[in-house]
């Protein structure tokens, strides 16, 4: 039988932290009795697994104790980590260092890891993720990447899978995550099976229509700061790299690499986003059409603002304004 260990943290967590838990050992457990159900034997023995005793969340709303010490597991197939408190992840990290290093050495003997949203904070301390692609929730894209620059973050996806470890987006998409991994151990039917047990839509790839972009600018260079605010101040204008660039005093190529550096995004990629981001305001919360729009964030060909409006949010403008927009809604 394989063995699951579902990590409780200690400290600096959340009620997200309790329903992740939760949710990942319901879904398990469902997964081993449909297969009981068709005549199987049970896939996973799932143990609750930390270095405390017992775990308040919530501000001692709820408490979760651990089934085992995490030192008495010597070998586990599958370890999943949910979420923990950003604001106070160096503490956090502290807190948890114990099973930071468990985690490192039980993939080293061939374990595979799956972190849950903000979770990834965890994983990525151990360094197990330098080089490889990760996601974690958008609003944390910032901080993860001034804390691990060595990790391709890719805060678009929902899941990552890269040798045996897989990361996954926000809040309650862990779900998503969770059906995925049932896939991938038990087969395609009991994925099928849990997700209409527990009413969770398969095979959902992205959390970018959910993004909320605020731009990265906890980075130091205040030439870019700059730069950023100018393109905000100005959605309706098409700026050029040479314009900005030539406005800053920077040469074209050094402005590239410093824009990059600070906040991940080309000069070209930061200005589409800050202008969709204002597209996508509009759309649920005016009644203006797609057009309209369009020229108010310095567009003027309908099929190019399309086109990046779908690559960056997974929907077409008119798609956004139906789901989002209250008033309009589906007569869109």
């Amino acid at each position: 039988m394989k063995h699951l260990t579902i990590i409780v943290p200690d400290g600096q967590s959340n009620l997200s932290t309790v329903a992740s838990i939760v949710g990942a050992y319901e879904i398990f457990a469902g997964a081993n009795a449909y297969w009981r159900k068709t005549g199987k034997k049970e896939l996973f023995s799932i143990q609750l697994a930390g270095n405390s005793k017992k775990v308040k969340y919530g501000e001692g709303l709820i408490s979760v104790q651990p089934e085992v010490d995490i030192s008495a597991i010597t070998n586990t197939t599958l370890i999943i980590i949910p979420p923990t408190l950003i604001r106070s992840y160096n503490n956090a990290a502290k807190g948890n260092q114990l099973l930071i290093d468990w985690i490192e050495q039980q993939y080293k003997n061939g374990a595979e890891i799956a972190s849950i949203c903000s979770g990834a904070f965890m994983l990525a301390s151990s360094g197990l993720l330098d080089g490889k692609n990760c996601s974690t929730h958008w609003a944390h894209a910032d901080k993860f990447r001034s804390l691990f620059p060595n990790v391709n973050l890719k805060e678009e996806k929902l899941i990552t899978d890269e040798y045996g470890i897989y990361t996954n987006g926000g809040g309650y998409s862990f779900l998503n995550l969770i059906i995925y991994l049932v896939e991938k151990y038990y087969d395609r039917q009991t994925a099928i099976y849990c997700s209409k047990i527990f009413q969770i839509e398969i095979d959902r790839q992205s959390q970018s229509v959910f993004t909320i972009f605020s731009g990265q600018k906890l980075h130091g260079d205040e030439v870019v700061k700059k730069a950023q605010t100018y393109i905000e101040n100005n959605l309706h204008e098409k700026i050029s790299v040479e314009h900005l660039s030539s406005k800053f005093g920077v040469g074209r190529r050094h402005f590239d690499r410093r824009f990059i550096k600070a906040t991940g995004n080309t000069p070209v990629e930061y200005s589409q986003r800050v202008k969709i981001e204002s597209a996508k305001k509009a759309l649920e919360t005016t009644r203006k059409n797609v057009n309209e729009v369009m020229y108010e964030v310095g567009y003027s060909d309908v099929k190019a603002f399309r086109e990046v409006f779908r690559r960056i949010t997974g929907m077409s403008p008119l798609e956004y304004r139906g789901k989002y927009n209250k008033e309009i809604g589906q007569t869109a």
